[in-house]
C-alpha cells in the first residue's frame, strides 16, 4: 500500500519554498525537494485569495484526490508542496489532475517504467 505523509509545519512548507525546484502553470505551482526517506510528503496551500473556506477545502481536497490517483507512477523520497492558483476554484476535477500530471511531467517525477506505459 502506498501511502503519502503531510507537511503540516511551517518551517518544513518553507524550507521546500528556499531550496526546492518549482514549476508552474495556469492553475498551480509545484516545488520538490528531496527529503532523504523511503516515501513522499505532500503539503497542500490554498490562499485566501482562491476563495472562501467551502472553496479552499474543495480545491485542497481536488487535488489531494488528484496526487492519490498517479500515486503509484511516482518516484519516492520527496517533499512536494503544491499551491493552488486563483484560476483553481473554478476548475474541475479533471483539469486539476491534469494541471498536476504536467507538472510532475516538467520535474520529471515519474518513475521510468510507468512513463514507457504512457
Amino acid at each position: 500500500m502506498l501511502f503519502t505523509q503531510s507537511l503540516k509545519k511551517n518551517f518544513q512548507f518553507r524550507y521546500v519554498y528556499h531550496k526546492g525546484r518549482s514549476f508552474a502553470n495556469r492553475r498551480l505551482v509545484m516545488y520538490i525537494i528531496k527529503n532523504g526517506t523511503a516515501e513522499n510528503r505532500l503539503g497542500i496551500s490554498v490562499s485566501k485569495k482562491v476563495g472562501k473556506s467551502v472553496v479552499r477545502s474543495h480545491v485542497t481536497r481536488l487535488i489531494r484526490e488528484s496526487y492519490r490517483s498517479m500515486e503509484a507512477e511516482l518516484k519516492r523520497g520527496y517533499d512536494i508542496v503544491v499551491i493552488a492558483r486563483v484560476s483553481c476554484n473554478e476548475a474541475s476535477y479533471w483539469e486539476v489532475r491534469d494541471s498536476l500530471r504536467h507538472l510532475m511531467k516538467k520535474h520529471n517525477f515519474f518513475c521510468p517504467e510507468e512513463a514507457e506505459k504512457k
